[in-house]
């Protein structure tokens, strides 16, 4: 049988071996459109570069050119409609993908049909000396970039002595993701002039809270599809995310209410033969169910939980949305009940002393067989000063993917691995609190 070849934008090691383990291994090669190397911890991203790499390793290829995919946010998602127009392949148009990442621009299109599932929004320009004169939105509110992704250059803003404190910052570095997003939107997509020239980099909201969720769905031919929510729970003393759980504890009638307005934000959005995440806040005390953002693939962060409950990852639900079929239905085969993504963060900078050794690595899965670790940082590294895109509020030191029979039995087993690894910063051991 001749095997399909698939393009991933972003190709890494962790998702090659899920991608082997799916169903449609069998039929499929995995090859890199571009690596992970060339779109995560890198100093700039230069577009065009990226894009003739991609167009250039995929031309070479001697074998057929079957479907290219990603599940990476910038500058992945991007690429692959810039991809799939170039070599006739099933995809989303780019337009689409860029109304669901143009912060300012999704909120344009949800706010004609879902206005009661939104927060109130507002641009500005973070240079602006009177910025924080002309924002109609009053304290507390959040701003972030039009374009950014993982909580970078996100903040709270409680006064106007924390708004300056804050866009301080993202004067610093705002320019890495919005000036290649800017070349995008001006150079190959057809945009309104109002939204590619737009003078504002920044969005300002007012606050939404409560249970935070993720949807995974996709579209195909017009039909939406929800297969799975995935509960996002939050540190105990910010912002910043403890674990990813799945499945999700909501109430049903809750998770259904997420489906229809997501539903109606896709269609109105018109993104197609695409996966997609959105991530959603229920507020119990209102009773509401609130958009926070969409995001146009699977999450990757989510590929591992998947795996854990379903026996495969979500991986191929794009793999089939990428040759142009209909995803098939994700089974309960898997040989856990639940599964925890969880984070193990500082939120103090330091220099990094000490990290787990392979002999607690490897303790860590003969006790906890199926457990996935992602050390994050290296003995030696200065955390304010790591390439990767943290959150504005902590700092990722490892991942780790563990699968239980129950929540409770989940939260046991984190607590034992983490009395397994040992991380140091500046000469005092950190504890993760859940």
């Amino acid at each position: 049988m001749t095997k399909k070849n698939i393009f991933i934008v972003g190709l890494d090691e962790f998702n090659k071996k899920l991608l082997q383990q799916l169903p449609q291994a069998a039929e499929c090669e995995f090859h890199a459109a571009l690596d992970i190397s060339d779109i995560r911890n890198v100093q700039s991203y230069d577009m065009q570069h990226l894009i003739d790499k991609a167009i250039g390793r995929m031309e070479s290829f001697e074998g057929s050119i079957d479907g290219v995919a990603t599940y990476y946010d910038f500058p992945g998602t991007v690429l692959v409609p810039i991809l799939a127009r170039r070599f006739g392949l099933p995809g989303p148009d780019l337009e689409s993908v860029l109304r669901c990442e143009h912060k300012y621009w999704s909120r344009l299109e949800q706010k004609e049909v879902i206005p009661e599932h939104i927060p109130m929004f507002q641009p500005f320009d973070p240079f602006d000396e009177q910025g924080f004169e002309k924002l109609r939105l009053l304290p507390p509110f959040w701003i972030k970039p039009i374009k950014s992704f993982k909580s970078f250059l996100s903040f709270r803003i409680n006064d106007e002595l924390e708004y300056w404190e804050a866009t301080d910052k993202i004067r610093k570095s705002i320019a890495l993701i919005d000036e290649p997003f800017r070349y995008l939107l001006q150079n190959y997509a057809q945009v309104p002039y109002e939204i590619a020239h737009m003078h504002e980099s920044c969005l300002a909201e007012s606050p939404i809270g409560g249970l935070q969720c993720t949807l995974e769905g996709y579209s195909f031919k017009g039909e939406l599809v929800g297969y799975g929510i995935v509960d996002s729970v939050q540190e105990k003393i910010s912002s910043s995310f403890a674990r990813y759980q799945y499945p999700s504890i909501l109430p049903l009638e809750i998770q259904h209410r997420i489906m229809d307005t997501a539903r109606k934000a896709i269609t109105r959005i018109g993104m197609d033969n695409s996966a997609f995440n959105i991530e959603f806040f229920y507020d119990q005390t209102a009773q509401q169910v609130y958009l926070l953002e969409i995001n146009p693939r699977i999450s990757q962060a989510h590929t591992d939980l998947f795996a854990k409950v379903h026996g495969h990852s979500h991986l191929s639900i794009m793999v089939d949305l990428c040759l142009g079929r209909k995803p098939r239905i994700l089974e309960r085969n898997g040989p856990f009940s639940v599964a925890g993504h969880f984070m193990l963060r500082t939120f103090e900078d330091g220099r990094i002393v000490q990290v787990p050794d392979q002999g607690q690595l490897d303790k860590v899965r003969e006790k906890f067989p199926g457990t996935q670790m992602k050390i994050l940082v290296r003995q030696g590294d200065r955390l304010s000063e790591l390439l990767a895109l943290q959150d504005s509020y902590s700092y990722e030191l490892a991942n780790i993917i563990i699968g239980g029979m129950d929540g409770s039995n989940l939260l046991e087993k984190y607590n034992h691995v983490l009395d397994i690894l040992s991380f140091k910063i500046d000469k005092e051991e950190y504890i993760a609190e859940i």
